[in-house]
């Protein structure tokens, strides 16, 4: 397994993060996306102001940015009140996959939402990404809703 650290990404690495997202997209998504990590400072940096989300990266001893995932703790009803996290764009750079890398990030998720109170936590995969799919069923996530989606832009 893959020696990493996992920390809050912070603006240095904004360049990394985006070029392992898009690198990762799929479907529509990677058409729209732009290489120019200016596109995408604003929203990164209010990403990083909010207190129930935060960026993650997975650094190599080097400080290179080798994987990403965004936590977001939702508060809700549900579970009489107990909130629920919810990631995205779970990405790990593609000469790094199948090292473990994956899954440590997935359990540092798992630990920060048990330490937040959290009932569950959930995800979306495109139904494309079947190697991920088959990564979440490793982990023990089940595919239990199905999802929907509509494009306001």
């Amino acid at each position: 397994m893959t020696a990493i650290r996992i920390e809050p990404a912070q603006s240095h690495h904004l360049a990394e993060v985006l070029a392992i997202s898009i690198a990762g997209a799929v479907g529509g998504r990677a058409a729209e996306e732009s290489t120019d990590p200016e596109v995408y400072r604003k929203a990164f940096e209010e990403i990083r102001a909010c207190p129930d989300v935060t960026i993650y990266v997975a650094l190599n001893e080097e400080g290179q940015v080798i994987g990403t995932y965004t936590y977001l703790l939702i508060r809700g009803l549900a579970f009489q009140g107990r909130p629920r996290v919810e990631l995205e764009s779970v990405h790990v750079r593609s000469d790094q996959r199948s090292k473990g890398i994956g899954a440590q990030m997935m359990a540092h998720a798992e630990a920060i939402a048990r330490e937040a109170g959290a009932a569950l936590i959930q995800l979306t995969s495109n139904k494309v990404r079947v190697d991920a799919h088959r990564f979440y069923d490793r982990l023990g996530y089940a595919q239990s809703h199905f999802g929907f989606k509509k494009k306001l832009i």
